[in-house]
């Protein structure tokens, strides 16, 4: 069966001056390969400065890949048009708090996808922004709230809602959960299960909290200074790490994690 995303021989490097006149580039990550099937979430993690905010911005189409391919159902994602990416792939960011239009309420947060990407009518897209606001948990009262009405749940809820309103096949999240405490993350968390579990979405998941991760994941793949050290089932990863960034990642987060 072919898989819904692949990722094959992906790298990315940045240029850096050395000098006045001269420069070199800089290796983010690379050369990293994966595959992603419908419904299923793959975790990311590495100590700051691996590459991993670099790689999924890669996928979601934020930054240019230096080098190596992304098929979404077979088809080269370059290839799509931006419509086609937008409806496919969307991207929850680091904070809310900054990627919320302060200016805009939430009706218009969530209309604009919609208008830019669609050709629903007003009271069609009134309708789904409606149903998509239930699936992530707010009332419709909370349309005429502006970002800095809501809670700092709240605004995650409606960073969800955002990315979901366009019904992607996939997800891309950002270290979306490091500005809530351990509580919220595991509500924002069990949330993004539920709507996993009903629409069949996937979820390509950036976090350091490897107890989130593990009980968020299907897959783990470790990153360290931009290159894939570790690899594969969820369970496995954390049961029986093989590499000592992946054993230290699970004691910093689990102190009761043993060899």
């Amino acid at each position: 069966m072919q898989s819904l995303l692949k990722v094959n021989n992906l790298s990315k490097s940045f240029k850096h001056g050395s000098g006045i006149w001269s420069s070199y580039d800089k290796l983010a990550y690379g050369p990293v390969s994966f595959t992603l099937d419908k419904g299923q979430t793959l975790a990311i993690v590495g100590e700051s400065g691996s590459g991993k905010s670099a790689l999924v911005r890669t996928i979601a189409g934020l930054l240019t890949p230096t080098s190596g391919e992304i098929f979404l159902r077979g088809q080269s994602l370059p290839a799509l048009n931006s419509q086609q990416r937008c409806t496919s792939i969307r991207m929850i960011f680091q904070d809310p708090s900054s990627s919320l239009n302060p200016k805009m309420t939430v009706g218009k947060i969530l209309n604009a996808p919609l208008q830019l990407n669609t050709n629903l009518n007003q009271i069609q897209r009134q309708q789904q922004i409606k149903e998509t606001l239930k699936l992530v948990e707010l009332l419709p009262d909370y349309l005429s709230f502006y970002p800095n009405m809501l809670s700092n749940v709240q605004k995650h809820q409606v960073a969800i809602a955002r990315a979901m309103i366009l019904n992607p096949d996939i997800i891309m999240i950002d270290e979306t959960l490091a500005t809530l405490d351990i509580s919220l993350r595991f509500k924002i968390v069990n949330l993004l299960l539920k709507i996993q579990k009903k629409k069949g979405s996937s979820y390509i998941f950036v976090a350091h909290n490897m107890h989130l991760v593990r009980h968020m994941s299907d897959q783990i793949m470790v990153l360290h200074e931009g290159k894939v050290i570790e690899k594969g089932p969820a369970s496995i990863i954390c049961d029986s790490p093989q590499q000592e960034q992946t054993k230290f990642l699970l004691l910093s987060h689990q102190p009761d994690y043993r060899k």
